[in-house]
């Protein structure tokens, strides 16, 4: 299991926020973030953008670009991080996307998630995932990603800050 706890201290040591944008974990990352005591010092919210339309209309993911690859995709995962952190006014922005199942969805397999972190600068930094499991282990296997991909990247600043 992810260490929510630590990475909401690492936020709020580097005086930062995270927004979260959700698609098939439909807000269980808003909720183990908030699980925690004290959540609110770098917690901004988060937007549960599960139908596609909603990705373009509240994140500003280009209809273009959901149109010709549909929802799940790199890019789209990394559309959705820019735009919750602008909505939300946060650091960070932190996003997923992908098919649960149990059926593929627009020709993606059961498994495919992205989850992608942006940051100050415009810096993108996303993860392909190819999980397995029943529809509710995607989900929560995909949460514990997220926070792991969010928490590699807050080391990665302090690496960069130290020394």
């Amino acid at each position: 299991m992810a260490d929510v706890a630590g990475m909401l201290r690492m936020l709020v040591e580097q005086g930062a926020t995270v927004a979260v944008a959700e698609s098939l974990t439909g807000g269980l990352i808003g909720a183990a973030i908030t699980s925690v005591s004290g959540a609110s010092r770098a917690f901004r919210g988060g937007v549960v953008s599960y139908a596609t339309d909603l990705k373009h209309e509240l994140l500003d993911v280009p209809q273009e670009l959901l149109r010709r690859e549909g929802a799940v995709h790199p890019e789209v995962a990394a559309g959705m991080a820019v735009g919750v952190a602008r909505l939300c006014g946060a650091t960070y922005g932190l996003a997923v996307t992908g098919v649960a199942g149990p059926e593929p969805q627009d020709g993606k397999p059961v498994g495919l998630v992205y989850a992608a972190v942006a940051g100050p600068g415009g810096r993108i930094v996303a993860r392909e995932l190819r999980l397995d499991g029943s529809r509710e282990r995607i989900r929560v296997e995909t949460v514990d990603e997220a926070v792991d991909l969010l928490s590699g990247v807050l080391k990665a600043n302090i690496g960069e800050h130290s020394g």
